[in-house]
């Protein structure tokens, strides 16, 4: 089955997080949906619901390699965001991968198991903060988390804060938005006084060699 392009949907935030994924999941059937059918499936909200299924993956505490190669999709999204462009764009290469029926259906799955607590505490509220210029707010606070997630060993905190955002996003949730920027803010800040102190100790220490 393969959709026609068009514009993005009207936003209808009843569509949850769950309902979004396992609509994809019922359209795709067992042969699945290519990164464009998905694109073109989705509403306003697409940005925030692409950025969540790629950071999804990533939440995998110590992984290497996967957060690399998807923080620079999840940048060209957020910086898309940022400038303002209504519909996500992507390299036609990356719009032609084809998401299987069986990671679809487990994606779906996984959200009606593990993330029923989003739709539960998640609802359009603070809408400032999750539209408009929130939503430019928000893509910031997203590329911050992303430049992180590409540190070694440093995938999972971002993760959440990206998860938190898209969600906000999503759901029209600005409480989501404030809360994962929080987390991006004291997570950029920890890193920045852990690098911080470990260039004065480099400095006290070589202050300590003789010569």
């Amino acid at each position: 089955m393969t959709a026609s392009p068009q514009s993005p949907q009207q936003d209808d935030v009843s569509q949850n997080v769950t309902r979004l994924l396992r609509r994809l999941s019922d359209d795709g059937g067992e042969a699945g949906l290519t990164l464009d059918e998905i694109r073109d499936r989705l509403d306003e909200r697409a940005y925030g619901l692409l950025i969540l299924l790629l950071s999804i993956p990533c939440l995998v505490p110590g992984l290497y390699g996967v957060p690399q190669v998807v923080g620079v999709v999840i940048l060209i999204l957020a910086g898309q965001m940022l400038v303002g462009r209504e519909e996500p764009w992507l390299p036609r290469w990356f719009l032609n991968l084809r998401a299987k029926g069986s990671w679809l259906k487990a994606m779906a799955d996984f959200a009606e198991s593990k993330l029923g607590w989003i739709d539960r505490l998640s609802r359009p509220r603070l809408r400032r903060f999750a539209d408009g210029p929130g939503e430019k707010l928000a893509a910031v606070f997203m590329i911050l988390a992303t430049l992180t997630i590409v540190l070694p060993m440093t995938n999972t905190i971002p993760s959440v804060a990206l998860a938190l955002l898209s969600v906000g996003l999503i759901q029209r949730d600005g409480l989501f938005v404030i809360a994962g920027a929080a987390v991006t803010t004291a997570w950029v800040t920890i890193l920045a006084a852990v690098a911080t102190g470990l260039l004065l100790g480099a400095e006290w220490a070589t202050r300590l060699l003789p010569g």
